[in-house]
């Protein structure tokens, strides 16, 4: 039998306990604003331009950045696709709203030249030892831990010897079948965090700009007027005589960026009454910006 005095003293510890989570978190001093617009040059990481597809819609161009560290297999046969030309005249076929919008052949006969049809998963990457991260604090619900890694915003196991990127807004993904490894040409953009993708299909890169050209797709086909049409995806360094656009991020491992966590975790501007001394992963947009 228990004790009823064993039970009163588990509730007043767990009683202290929730006091002790509900103390009031410490407010950061300056905005989220303030902190990038006064981050000094040197803590901007230049983007490498072999690195960064252009992708060329109707409306504009969709600037996305390449994970070559942890999905290293993917990003090369992407490059491949896009020296190729093999997405010329294809389409974003599929757009579901609040969820993804794919693109590629949906009728999956156009065969690459010099990249894979078909090229295995990369869910993690794996190492021999912890690889660091700017990590958050806190629970996450689909990874032990999450932070950041080099401007991506990542997940990794316990140990720290496996990471993947995280499904936030404007992932760059391998869309695939039932079987793992039956992607290969066919990408999609997140238009929101699906986070619960996480490890079950391979991210490999980011949107740096041009969601705006993403959200502004047809939903629905319409009649006497290509659907979603693609003009082109390049490699930004191929380019460079018609685009000279060069972007930068602010490093994820710099005290500018720990600042901006914690700012984003506890707002200090007066408008803000109430701090939740929380943030997930993808509440914290990486600031981007064109350098030229």
């Amino acid at each position: 039998m228990i004790k009823a005095s064993s039970i009163i003293l588990s509730t007043a510890v767990l009683l202290t306990g929730c006091m002790q989570q509900t103390e009031e978190p410490e407010t950061p001093v300056r905005a989220p604003a303030e902190i990038i617009n006064t981050a000094p040059s040197n803590v901007w990481q230049t983007i490498d331009n072999n690195n960064v597809l252009r992708i060329e819609l109707e409306s504009g161009y969709v600037y996305v950045e390449l994970n070559t560290q942890l999905a290293p297999n993917h990003a090369k046969n992407m490059k491949l696709l896009a020296q190729e030309g093999f997405y010329d005249g294809l389409s974003v076929y599929r757009f579901v709203e609040g969820f993804v919008a794919q693109g590629g052949d949906p009728t999956d006969s156009k065969v690459p030249v010099l990249a894979k049809k078909r090229i295995d998963a990369e869910l993690s990457y794996k190492t021999d030892k912890r690889l660091p991260i700017m990590a958050l604090d806190g629970s996450d619900g689909y990874a032990i831990r999450t932070g950041f890694l080099n401007g991506f915003a990542v997940g990794q196991n316990h140990g720290g010897t496996k990471t993947w990127m995280t499904h936030c807004t404007g992932a760059f993904a391998m869309a695939r079948g039932n079987e793992i490894n039956s992607g290969g040409t066919e990408f999609y953009i997140t238009l929101s965090p699906q986070r619960y993708l996480d490890r079950n299909i391979t991210v490999f890169g980011r949107v740096l700009e041009g969601m705006q050209h993403v959200q502004q797709l047809q939903r629905t086909a319409v009649e006497d007027r290509p659907f979603n049409p693609i003009t082109g995806v390049n490699v930004l360094s191929e380019i460079a005589a018609q685009d000279q656009t060069v972007f930068e991020y602010l490093q994820t491992d710099s005290a500018e960026f720990e600042e901006l966590v914690a700012a984003r975790t506890n707002r200090p501007e007066p408008w803000f009454k109430f701090t939740p001394n929380y943030v997930d992963v993808c509440a914290i947009s990486v600031p981007t910006r064109r350098q030229r």
